[in-house]
């Protein structure tokens, strides 16, 4: 199985380590993994403002970057629901479509298409919480929204119960937004602000020594809103433990 990588821009600029995390990770499965050096942003930031044209040739390095492959996989939940939904500023070619169908986020390809059931590797003895984007949960539906009146089901908590010593603990408002959304904490920044100091206060009072998510974004919001108000949590990405992250 031939996998593109596509590394998102917050992971490439403030996170390398997850970039390299999910390589490694991929690599423990025996695939073949490629990283197109020509890669650059998917256009989320862009479409994001309204300004969805002004991605189209974003979008179409994108597609030239990524044909061929069986999969494209990247650690962002976003990223893979703007390719997969917003990809549209350009001809919806055979190719584009291609591309589109086949790139997934790291964990939908774990647990849908990999279907792993163990990580041998990897050990985190440490209370959790985990924290889920609103793009990844609602877009490219990682696990149940609350307001759904159906079964409950979290892939990415599926995944965290196979890794010893996880200890996941229970969030009074488990799938709120943190406030990042992208440019809206740049436009926003005293209700984006806002809405990160309540979603780490409810991580603290949960118990959690870690917050865990599948997107770099939401857990450098986090991070800064924990480090302003002076809550002790600590940030990582779910690739880096499925990996075998050291605390």
């Amino acid at each position: 199985m031939r996998i593109g990588l596509f590394v998102p821009c917050y992971v490439d600029a403030f996170e390398p380590e997850v970039g390299i995390a999910t390589l490694e990770l991929l690599e423990r499965f025996g695939l073949d993994v490629e990283y197109p050096f020509d890669q650059t942003c998917c256009g989320q930031p862009m479409t994001n403002t309204g300004c969805h044209a002004e991605a189209a040739a974003t979008e179409a390095l994108f597609v030239r970057n990524f044909t061929g492959f069986d999969y494209v996989v990247t650690p962002s939940g976003s990223c893979a629901h703007q390719v997969r939904e917003h990809l549209t500023a350009i001809p919806q070619t055979e190719e584009v479509k291609a591309v589109r169908e086949r790139t997934f986020e790291l964990v939908e390809f774990l647990h849908d298409i990999l279907k792993v059931e163990a990580f041998p590797w990897a050990k985190f003895p440490h209370k959790v919480a985990y924290h889920s984007n609103c793009n990844a949960l609602r877009g490219i539906h990682h696990a149940k929204p609350s307001e759904l009146n159906k079964p409950a089901y979290s892939k990415p908590l599926d995944l965290l119960a196979k890794v010893p010593g996880v200890e996941v603990v229970k969030l009074a408002r488990p799938d709120e937004c943190c406030g990042f959304g992208g440019t809206f904490s740049v436009f926003e920044p005293a209700v984006s602000a806002k809405m990160g100091y309540d979603k780490v206060a409810d991580q603290a009072q949960a118990g959690a020594d870690y917050v865990v998510s599948a997107d770099s974004s939401c857990l450098m919001h986090q991070k800064g809103c924990a480090d302003r108000v002076g809550v002790p949590l600590k940030f990582i990405h779910i690739a880096r433990i499925l990996n075998g992250a050291a605390a």
